[in-house]
């Protein structure tokens, strides 16, 4: 089993296989010769080489969203795709007005396309959001990918869809994606805030004394 986030030497980052675990995966020589052989393959390798010259290039100036768009030009990328969260709608309308500013095509997608109301999965109205499951619209990652698809995007950018919806759009998007931002309606979108207090005001939360109190009462998945 592979352990990285327990090794405190990382010798992997200068060439040291002296200093690394038992288990480092950098010694699972197969593993490393398939994904070498993968990196050269063609979309593989401009992804691969124009995020090295994108880090390297803006390394601790540029934001995500300026990386975003000089990784895009770096690789030739023209017409974009933007599958949004309804709840970011005036964010997406300014990426979207930067994005075109800077020279590309953008077909947005909204995650609410398709009008398909939560009972279509079985929620009932106790499940749903706002308490009625035959009006309140389901969100619909699938249809995004699809309609993308259909418009032959060449790159899709995600923009704070929800835990789930997020893996379902990634599971269908035909074309290479990236995450500009993720869903945390309780941090403002920066998920790492807490984590950068999980040793103070949010000891208790991610570490209550009964770990069942995160595994909620409705786990159980039922079709």
């Amino acid at each position: 089993m592979y352990t990285c986030a327990k090794c405190f030497q990382k010798g992997c980052s200068k060439q040291d296989m002296n200093k690394t675990l038992p288990d480092c995966p950098s010694k699972n020589a197969a593993v490393q010769e398939q994904a070498k052989e993968l990196y050269l393959e063609e979309e593989n390798h401009k992804i691969a080489f124009c995020a090295a010259l994108t880090e390297a290039g803006g390394y601790c100036q540029d934001t995500r969203l300026i990386e975003i768009i000089k990784f895009l030009h770096r690789g030739g990328y023209k017409k974009i795709g933007v599958a949004f969260c309804i709840g970011l709608f005036k964010e997406t309308q300014e990426i979207v007005n930067i994005l075109e500013y800077n020279g590309f095509e953008v077909v947005s997608i909204i995650c609410k396309n398709g009008a398909i109301t939560k009972d279509f999965l079985g929620i009932t109205n106790d499940q749903a959001v706002r308490g009625n499951c035959k009006t309140e619209s389901m969100c619909n990652p699938i249809g995004q990918a699809l309609l993308l698809n259909e418009q032959k995007t060449e790159f899709n950018l995600m923009v704070g869809l929800c835990v789930g919806h997020d893996t379902l759009f990634m599971k269908y998007s035909k074309a290479p994606i990236t995450v500009l931002a993720v869903k945390d309606r309780v941090t403002g979108h920066n998920p790492l805030a807490p984590v950068y207090l999980a040793q103070g005001y949010y000891n208790k939360k991610f570490y209550p004394e009964n770990p069942e109190d995160l595994n909620p009462k409705d786990t159980e998945y039922n079709r």
